[in-house]
């Protein structure tokens, strides 16, 4: 099988989970934290236990550590356990569907000299488009994720 069939076939999957998801739960809280170092977007997630979720898919190479808990992560390929600690590499056209087994940490670490969040996630991640789901639906989910970021200067840098 081709790599852009199995990349076809990984996000059909993970774009019918996503329907379910965001059809049939409520809107995902996950406290992002984002922090910033000369040059270094530091992106930092909590997840409780028990949430089931999708990522975005990734355009750039990165490195990611799980510092607490558990996750089964399927990635198109294979369905793996990642248990804290854990450093890993993010391979660009990463796209996941995620199991929090327990409560768990998972911070991603993203060269950039960029301090607005939206023009850094136009940097990191591809603009995908979930054929399945209302786009009035996800932009509901992307609000209430994002009312709850942490910035741990008590200031929103860049962006709204």
């Amino acid at each position: 099988m081709t790599k852009l069939k199995e990349k076809e076939i990984r996000d059909e999957t993970i774009d019918l989970a996503e329907k379910l998801i965001l059809e049939n739960g409520e809107p995902l809280e996950v406290p992002i934290t984002h922090r910033f170092t000369e040059g270094l977007y530091i992106r930092e997630i909590f997840v409780s236990a028990g949430t089931l979720f999708t990522t975005e898919t990734h355009k750039k190479q990165n490195p990611f550590v799980i510092s607490l808990g558990k996750y089964k992560v399927y990635d198109g390929e294979n369905i793996l356990v990642i248990e804290a600690p854990h450093t890993g590499i993010t391979e660009p056209n990463t796209r996941r569907l995620v199991y929090a087994e327990e409560d768990t940490i998972w911070t991603t670490f993203h060269v950039t000299d960029k301090t607005d969040i939206e023009e850094i996630e136009k940097e990191i991640f591809i603009d995908h488009k979930n054929k399945y789901v209302d786009p009035d639906l996800l932009e509901q989910h992307k609000n209430i994720v994002r009312s709850i970021d942490i910035y741990p200067d008590n200031k929103k840098i860049g962006g709204k």
